[in-house]
């Protein structure tokens, strides 16, 4: 009878060890799993970011280009006697300006770290503003 109990005392034993080594090799596991997953993610969002951030540039150099191109035709138009002129000069500033904001929208969403999808629609918004001040632009250069 001594003997059984010895037995199962081992056998007990040596499951509560294989047991506890198996617990601990998961918790292991489970804990690289998801540091895996966080520095993956990390990663990502700054990869993210460094082209939201070169797509930034990018816009802002084009309105610099583009503002320059404004002031010049700017002073053709006030020289014109052509109100019409005027007026649709007028309007196609009110694009830059609408482009401009557009840009710094951008820019807080940037700063402030909304969601790569939020950055991604912003810097969307503003090409298609900024495509929208270059016809507005070309539209009054073809009347000059």
């Amino acid at each position: 009878m001594k003997r059984s109990r010895l037995r199962m005392f081992k056998v007990t034993s040596m499951t509560i060890s294989v047991m506890g080594v198996l617990m601990i090799v998961a918790t292991v596991a489970i804990l690289a799993y998801f540091g895996f997953q966080s520095l993956s993610s990390f990663i990502s969002d700054d990869a993210s970011s460094n082209n939201a951030n070169e797509q930034l540039v990018s816009l802002r150099s084009e309105y610099s280009s583009l503002k320059t191109q404004f002031d010049n035709v700017k002073i053709q138009v006030q020289k014109s006697s052509n109100t019409k002129l005027k007026e649709d000069y007028n309007t196609a500033e009110l694009e830059l300006i609408k482009t401009q904001s557009a840009i710094g929208d951008v820019e807080s969403a940037i700063s402030v770290g909304k969601p790569a999808d939020e950055v991604t629609a912003r810097i969307e918004t503003a090409k298609v503003q900024l495509e929208k001040a270059k016809s507005s632009l070309t539209g009054i250069r073809s009347r000059i």
